[in-house]
């Protein structure tokens, strides 16, 4: 692919809806990530076309990703038996750090933002929801 057409295929991404978005990805790549996010689609896309014509990522810098290890759920760094409270719709909730998640009234959620959005009956950020992470 020539630097004009991939240049080409990368504005035409800019303007495509989700629908576009997911054939484009559906006739270069297959079945397309289940994302309802445009803009993180049209990020994925634009990369995965970038990477097939100019060859991805170099040696040392796959090299250095594979250095960095598997990531920490946030809010287990608080360490296990810690309690996270705070006053939702008038009522005081309090979520314990588990070995293996955070509970919540007697359930265990595989992360923070999963008790959070059980918490709060819609989807939300645990460390956001628990004021561990800036608002802005």
């Amino acid at each position: 692919m020539s630097r004009v057409s991939l240049h080409q295929h990368l504005e035409d991404i800019g303007s495509m809806d989700l629908d576009a978005l997911r054939q484009t990805w559906s006739d270069r790549y297959g079945d397309p990530p289940s994302l309802r996010s445009t803009p993180m689609l049209r990020m994925m896309l634009a990369w995965r076309i970038q990477a097939d014509a100019m060859g991805g990522l170099d040696a040392d810098t796959r090299k250095a990703l594979a250095r960095t290890g598997s990531v920490e759920i946030e809010g287990r760094h608080l360490g296990v038996g810690a309690r996270l409270s705070r006053t939702w719709k008038g009522r005081p909730v309090e979520v314990l750090v588990e070995e293996d998640g955070f509970r919540w009234e007697g359930r265990l959620y595989p992360s923070l933002s999963a008790a959070a959005t059980a918490i709060a009956g819609s989807k939300w950020n645990g460390p956001r929801f628990f004021g561990l992470r800036d608002t802005q």
